[in-house]
């Protein structure tokens, strides 16, 4: 029967303590000096020393050529407190995990007042003391805040924080630490050799890292991995293959089976590996954190080269030639990026139901893992930010359709082309803000950049300002005019901070370098954007049947002759801009002349931005009872350009029983909206109908008849 190794091998003076000069070199140095306090307070991870240094300070208090930091090892007090002795009599070791209450710290007391028998201090070793009651501290707290002078008391924790302040305030506090794995290296290695233990390369590292920094841990793995080996030619043979299956850690070859199946992104290599993980029964979360640490050591290797050997110990030099081939095949970034994939599946693996399949999924992000970034598909919508700055000011009209057709083909946007057809155009310079004061002629210049900056910015905010036109800049005031009260209203709303009014700000900013203020008004005097006094008017709709919705030109641009819009004036996209009646009429005008056209008159009602609206709000409909069966006559007013009309010609008779031209019905005027409203008489059934010649007119739908509504059930 034989003795534990980190009991034969327990240091019997501080000059033996591996790792922990931060300790011993303190206390010698009191010790050298009699400068010895009367309470100890050590702490630090289980088996890193504490209850050791404890006895040693024992040993060097109350050896007979003491106190020196040195003990002798001869007198009988350093024999009864070495590695074979029986203990001291005035050495008194208690387990305070079980001695822990008043009664037991009354006892103490007791024992403390009787001088020691034999040597020249009586000392109390307090082990495990954070496990003392506070009520037990308490009881302790005089005898150690003004013990005897031959009293001497020594607690050891792990757990300093639970010693109570009163007490831990009146020692002297040493903190120990885990030993460095170097330090650790050298000492098991020192050790092997003299208790004549041979070890295959790698089994020594295996040791240090599963012992965590702790000589006793470390020291009871190596001893049991040596109770477990075969003796041969004479003495002991720790084996790798051994030493790694009762560690329980990963193989080294399917870890560089791994490792060059994912450099090489051979997905059968790598899933094969994982299933040998798993059919060996190995833990995966071990699995992924050896993988883990042998990605640590390339990541050094490649960051060190040839230095990598004095940071990688214990490593032999065949190894780091196999890991330098390993690193040369990831790449420094793409190990990078390994290692976060593999850390993250690690993290996700704690409590997992499925370990096998986060590790497999771990596998396949890793092999699908570029060595860059993503690029962008060549084909989709650009966000606004990596978009070049298009020009979106409204258009201006051409003075004739030669013009128009003569115009440069580049010019126009064509909204319709293939983007992989050609090269795409060169993105224009950022605009620079404009040297020189700031007058309401620069900015004029300035707003095509400006709102093709805030298109960019926001698509909504655009709209809502593009048919507004600079009226005047005077120091940081902009005063803009809208063409309708709806747009200024909507120019000002604001949620959270933001709005169309900061979206502009924001693009001032951007291509003028200054911060505005805002004056929202109505256009008296012209509109379109950059328009003002002496600016190119914009011209009237064409008038006529042959404007259709789905044709309109845009504001400001009448169609040319050939149907096709004007190059100078393409918009940026495919919608069709209608001019936008005022909402205050300047002066009340009468009713059209008949057979004029009905949009000449659009302009003074109070009507929505949509010009659907505007036509359908200057109408009045009388809508007579439906019996079941009937078939309502459409409106009796006289077709606009943009009427849709039925292609059923049964419902159109009434329309179609005359050739005589049916005067337009004068719309009332908005002063005076009570006529308007009278003139939509309810129906036998009492209901009034508001806006039916709207829905009719947008959807180009015909009322037939009214029906009850049934809710469904679960059985029709």
């Amino acid at each position: 029967m034989t003795t534990a190794l980190y009991r034969r091998y327990r240091p019997e003076a501080f000059g033996e303590m591996i790792g922990q000069s931060q300790v011993t070199e303190p206390l010698m140095t009191a010790l050298r000096g009699d400068r010895v306090g009367h309470a100890y307070l050590f702490s630090g991870p289980r088996g890193c020393g504490k209850t050791t240094s404890a006895r040693i300070l024992a040993r060097c208090l109350n050896c007979a050529e003491g106190p020196t930091d040195t003990p002798c090892g001869s007198c009988e007090s350093c024999v009864e407190l070495g590695r074979g002795g029986g203990g001291s009599l005035d050495v008194v070791e208690i387990d305070a995990a079980s001695h822990n209450g008043v009664d037991d710290a009354r006892d103490l007391r007791e024992r403390a007042v009787f001088a020691p028998a034999r040597d020249r201090f009586k000392i109390f070793i307090l082990d495990e003391a954070h496990m003392v009651t506070p009520q037990g501290f308490n009881a302790l707290l005089k005898l150690v805040e003004e013990p005897p002078d031959h009293v001497k008391f020594i607690f050891a924790t792990t757990e300093p924080e639970k010693v109570i302040g009163t007490i831990r305030s009146r020692t002297h506090h040493y903190p120990f630490r885990l030993v460095p794995p170097a330090a650790m290296l050298s000492y098991v290695e020192e050790l092997c050799a003299s208790e004549g233990v041979r070890v295959e390369t790698g089994v020594l590292p295996l040791v240090v890292r599963a012992g965590g920094g702790s000589p006793r841990d470390t020291l009871s793995l190596l001893d049991q991995l040596i109770a477990g080996s075969d003796v041969a030619d004479g003495g002991v043979l720790v084996r790798y293959e051994r030493a790694v299956a009762l560690l329980g850690y990963t193989h080294g070859e399917l870890l560089d089976d791994v490792v060059h199946a994912l450099g090489a992104r051979d997905a059968a290599a790598a899933f094969g590996a994982v299933d040998r993980v798993v059919q060996t029964g190995q833990d995966p979360r071990r699995f992924v954190d050896d993988l883990l640490e042998r990605l640590r050591d390339l990541i050094i290797i490649a960051a060190t080269g040839e230095g990598a050997a004095a940071v990688l110990r214990g490593v032999s030099d065949e190894e780091l030639q196999n890991y330098t081939r390993q690193a040369e095949a990831f790449g420094a970034s793409r190990l990078s990026r390994t290692a976060d994939v593999v850390i993250a599946a690690l993290d996700e693996m704690t409590g997992a139901t499925s370990p096998r399949l986060q590790l497999e999924l771990m596998v396949a992000r890793v092999l699908t893992a570029a060595d860059g970034p993503v690029p962008a598909p060549a084909e989709g919508p650009v966000a606004p930010a990596a978009a070049a700055p298009v020009p979106s000011a409204a258009p201006v009209a051409a003075p004739n359709a030669e013009e128009s057709q003569g115009a440069s083909p580049a010019s126009p946007v064509d909204m319709h082309s293939d983007p992989a057809s050609g090269p795409e155009p060169e993105p224009e310079p950022e605009p620079s803000p404009p040297s020189g004061p700031l007058t309401t002629e620069v900015v004029r210049e300035h707003w095509d950049a400006v709102l093709a900056r805030l298109e960019g910015i926001s698509r909504s905010s655009w709209l809502i300002v593009l048919g507004a036109r600079v009226a005047e800049f005077t120091g940081d005031v902009l005063t803009l005019a809208f063409t309708s009260n709806a747009d200024i209203a909507k120019f000002k709303q604001r949620t959270a901070g933001a709005g169309p009014s900061e979206d502009l700000r924001q693009a001032i900013v951007a291509v003028l370098g200054v911060r505005v203020k805002y004056l929202a008004n109505l256009d008296d005097d012209g509109s379109g954007p950059g328009g003002g006094p002496g600016g190119p008017a914009p011209s009237p709709p064409a008038p006529g049947p042959t404007a259709t919705p789905a044709g309109r030109a845009p504001h400001g641009s009448p169609r040319s002759e050939a149907g096709t819009a004007p190059a100078a004036a393409a918009p940026v996209t495919d919608w069709a801009v209608a001019p936008i009646p005022r909402d205050v009429p300047s002066a009340p005008r009468e009713g059209p002349a008949v057979g004029s056209s009905p949009g000449a008159s659009l302009g003074q009602f109070a009507v929505d931005d949509d010009p659907e609206d505007a036509r359908a709000a200057v109408r009045t409909e009388t809508l007579t009872p439906a019996r079941e069966g009937d078939v309502l006559p459409r409106e009796d007013t006289a077709p606009t350009p943009d009427d849709d009309r039925d292609e059923d010609p049964e419902l159109d008779t009434d329309v179609r029983a005359s050739d005589a031209p049916v005067p337009p019905v004068v719309a009332p005027r908005l002063s005076a909206p009570e006529p308007r409203a009278a003139s939509r008489p309810s129906g036998r059934d009492g209901v009034q109908r508001y806006g039916e010649a709207v829905v009719r007119q947008v959807l180009g739908a015909t009322f037939v008849r009214e029906e009850p509504y049934e809710a469904p059930t679960r059985f029709s």
